[in-house]
């Protein structure tokens, strides 16, 4: 990503607490190799504090696809992300980045999130727009965010996957040196989709799963699980597996 997330313009409709992860069509966030220095001072970082103690902050990217199909979806989501926070809180606290893409090229993030009410409010002010996906600058921005600031988990939400695979999979490497899992939510049977799903899912150390075309209650059980492993770690969510299959379906999949 070249430079800092840019405010929007009014005139695209956009809340003002959402940043434009790339203001030029025809540019990606940087994709260059993680520097050594930047991982080590990220490492060094992680090693100083204990990263699931009691009462710390979790901070995990919620990714979402949304492009005009998604609209449902979008409004699902909208009303489960209360979820996360809540599961979150029995073991500390979660603060969540909106990340999400749409129309020609627009892929914006918000700043950090710690109240579902005004993560609520603001994705209801978001229409889905036609477009292509842009998942590539999701994960640009996932790993800048774990570099800068730490993320313990990223979340997308999605259905079709329209960009080169071998890109997706070096940014899916880096997110995997950082030790920051990506859950890899697919709605839908696309199989082009499942199969860059899947590699980014591995390549991360995170987990691909399915869930139905408006089945609110498999994707509740997917946001619940991942929120819990973001706030307590693999621990937490071995604890959720043994009463919720949402777990268990994560838990089986991450190294």
């Amino acid at each position: 990503m070249s430079g800092e997330p840019t405010k929007p313009k009014s005139a695209t409709g956009v809340s003002p607490a959402q940043k434009a992860v790339s203001d030029d069509p025809g540019a990606l966030p940087e994709t260059r190799s993680s520097a050594s220095e930047e991982i080590a001072a990220f490492v060094a970082k992680a090693r100083a504090t204990s990263p699931y103690a009691a009462g710390a902050r979790a901070r995990l990217v919620f990714a979402l696809d949304a492009t005009m199909s998604r609209q449902p979806t979008w409004d699902m989501a909208c009303a489960l992300q209360a979820d996360m926070f809540r599961e979150a809180a029995a073991l500390g606290s979660l603060d969540i980045r909106l990340v999400y893409y749409r129309g020609l090229n627009e892929c914006r993030a918000t700043g950090w999130i710690a109240d579902s009410a005004h993560l609520a409010k603001l994705m209801g002010g978001i229409a889905c727009q036609g477009g292509n996906t842009q998942i590539g600058k999701v994960l640009s921005e996932a790993r800048r965010e774990a570099i800068a600031s730490g993320v313990r988990a990223v979340v997308f939400v999605g259905d079709a996957m329209e960009e080169a695979l071998d890109d997706l999979c070096v940014k899916a490497g880096e997110l995997g040196l950082l030790k920051v899992p990506v859950f890899m939510f697919q709605e839908g049977q696309d199989s082009v989709a499942e199969q860059a799903f899947r590699q980014i899912a591995r390549l991360t150390g995170g987990a691909w799963c399915r869930f139905d075309p408006g089945a609110a209650a498999q994707l509740r059980e997917l946001l619940r699980a991942a929120a819990a492993y973001a706030a307590g770690g693999r621990e937490a969510l071995l604890r959720l597996s043994k009463t919720a299959s949402g777990a268990a379906r994560l838990l089986g999949q991450m190294k």
